[in-house]
């Protein structure tokens, strides 16, 4: 595939030019964003059990990762402070890397079935506080730290890019096996998959006993 390059020509490089393409912000818009979570934010919050979260270090390298767990999972400590478990994973540990370097996050929370999101930004530190880990203890295992993010922006977003993407219509739901195992992709990017069918139907059954075991 040729390499893609952007013409300068077509380029949109400060704020005046971008807003020119597009009709003012409606006053609803503007107003709409809050300084802390009011009953509506929290019962959204309460309802979610997944979440994304947008960390930059201090060069601007960006990255976003996905968060879940039971319905409720995010700790509301008060109208303006949240908590999130920090649950096993491949501890690569970018997001925490991430907030030790610049503690701005953003957040997009989801409910299943609901078309609208809920997004929060803030300031976020690394706490491992016995009593809130206690409080988010699952099967009996507390996790290792969790995310506090002190908040300065909530807003409700709207439904157009769930619409759009028809994401819980189920007649768009597309096939997991018309791709591979998240193993042979990950294998044939790496060391190499095998080409034995059976030594990769092992691997991918190998991962799936990892994550019952490592789920929490």
């Amino acid at each position: 595939m040729k390499e893609f390059k952007v013409n300068p020509e077509f380029a949109i490089t400060d704020e005046q030019a971008l807003r020119r393409l597009f009709p003012g912000q409606t006053p609803l818009a503007i107003h709409k964003v809050q300084g802390s979570l009011d009953k509506h934010a929290q019962a959204f919050i309460r309802r979610s059990p997944f979440l994304c979260i947008g960390t930059q270090n201090l060069n601007g390298k960006a990255d976003v990762s996905p968060r879940g767990d039971p319905v409720g999972f995010v700790k509301i400590l008060d109208q303006h402070t949240l908590a999130i478990p920090d649950r096993p994973g491949n501890n690569r540990l970018d997001t925490q890397v991430n907030i030790l370097a610049n503690p701005s996050v953003g957040l997009l929370f989801i409910i299943p079935g609901f078309d609208d999101t809920l997004r929060v930004n803030g300031q976020a530190s690394l706490v491992n506080h016995p009593e809130v880990l206690k409080s988010m203890s699952i099967k009996d295992r507390m996790p290792t730290l969790a995310i506090v993010v002190k908040v300065s922006e909530v807003f409700l977003h709207c439904a157009k890019a769930f619409r759009r993407s028809h994401l819980w219509n189920p007649d768009h739901f597309q096939d997991r096996a018309d791709m591979p195992s998240l193993s042979k992709i990950v294998l044939d990017q790496t060391t190499g998959a095998p080409s034995d069918d059976a030594e990769m139907r092992k691997i991918d059954d190998d991962l799936e006993e990892e994550y019952k075991k490592t789920l929490y």
